[in-house]
């Protein structure tokens, strides 16, 4: 579905812009040679949330305007496949993850992932203390889920590099959300940081009668185990990259108000879920803040610039996807992507412009903010 933010100024903006002391002031607007603003459509690969915040921030604080673009995003939903969208040339540009892009690419799709935003992977299995997972190897023998689709692959990567096979847990299709995990059903459970490990928050624990704490549960964060992959990056047409030097520049400018779009929201979590919100969302206040919040944790602070895409954790993506098996004994890929696969001339021309403009890019000094969740994320 289209949705296209057209109340700039609706909430209130307050706070600062920038992790540290930068001016809102831009230049005029570029324009097409119409004297327009240049129509640019974002797809999304989920449904309105604050996993997006930063493209919706962008586009409520008029960062995309400031850069002569007229932003549409449109929505994903589990029928939508954002990079087949671009490839086929009905998005400028799509946000997917890293691993799922690059069975895409194999299979013939020339796009380029052209600014890394989560530096970090979001991908956990909790599980409750008494079940005893603390690290993969503790998964041998249990009930484990997995939603599938693609979001798998860092959890058999786990398993494998721990020394466990797909034969040694019973794999459950885990739903999309937490109530086989509730239910007891699924020991160990698979859950993203800013969604589905807040709904377990949110929830009374029968045995307590009062919600769920942090301290109740185990969690295998896929960073400490060292089988992370890159998740949401900013995908762009690699032809058209190449052939179009319009595109070219849009993807600057469109990059560069994305990052700005992202500062704003780490600073302004409490503005960025009520334009989020305000946006569609149907999820909860204190879900959609929560949500916010630990987003921007993937992003800040960052290690050479929000969008810069690291080689060693890209190269790392890559080896898990070639050498990682499923259920099946298939890998996401069976050959290395193409040198057009990833680019950092596009992120590196946008950050340049920032700090030239006195923007932090790093966000160093960047700290969250705590999020008290009500039962049902309300």
């Amino acid at each position: 579905m289209k949705h296209r933010i057209t109340w700039l100024g609706a909430i209130t903006a307050v706070g600062a812009l920038v992790l540290s002391g930068c001016s809102t002031a831009s230049t005029a607007p570029s324009t097409d040679a119409a004297g327009d603003l240049t129509p640019i459509t974002l797809q999304l690969q989920w449904f309105a949330q604050a996993q997006f915040a930063g493209y919706y921030a962008a586009l409520d604080q008029g960062y995309y305007e400031d850069e002569g673009l007229d932003v549409t995003i449109d929505e994903g939903g589990s029928d939508i496949v954002p990079q087949d969208v671009l490839a086929a040339g009905d998005a400028d540009y799509a946000i997917s993850w890293v691993p799922k892009v690059l069975g895409s690419i194999e299979q013939g799709a020339n796009i380029t992932d052209v600014a890394q935003i989560f530096e970090r992977s979001a991908t956990t299995q909790i599980s409750l203390k008494d079940k005893g997972i603390t690290t993969a190897a503790d998964l041998a023998g249990k009930n484990v889920g997995s939603w599938g689709y693609g979001n798998e692959w860092e959890l058999f990567a786990g398993m494998q590099k721990a020394g466990v096979e797909l034969g040694d847990i019973n794999l459950i299709q885990q739903a999309f959300d937490m109530t086989g995990f509730l239910a007891g059903d699924i020991a160990a459970a698979q859950a993203m940081t800013y969604n589905e490990y807040a709904q377990v928050l949110e929830t009374i624990n029968p045995d307590t009668g009062e919600l769920f704490q942090p301290e109740e549960l185990n969690v295998i964060d896929w960073n400490d185990e060292g089988t992370a992959m890159l998740q949401d990056s900013i995908w762009a047409n690699a032809d058209k990259l190449d052939s179009d030097a319009d595109y070219a520049d849009n993807t600057v400018k469109f990059i560069k108000a994305s990052i700005k779009g992202w500062i704003y929201a780490a600073n302004n979590p409490s503005i960025a879920a009520g334009i989020v919100t305000a946006a569609g969302s149907t999820l909860g206040e204190s879900h959609q803040l929560w949500m916010t919040n630990e987003v921007s944790k993937l992003i800040f602070p960052s290690t050479n610039g929000v969008g810069m895409i690291d080689e060693a954790a890209w190269a790392n993506t890559v080896d898990i996807a070639m050498n990682t098996k499923n259920e099946t004994g298939a890998t996401i890929i069976t050959t290395a992507p193409p040198a057009t696969a990833y680019s950092n001339e596009y992120v590196t021309k946008a950050l340049d412009e920032l700090k030239a403009d006195g923007v932090d890019v790093m966000g160093t000094d960047w700290k969250p903010t705590e999020v008290t969740l009500n039962e049902g994320g309300n």
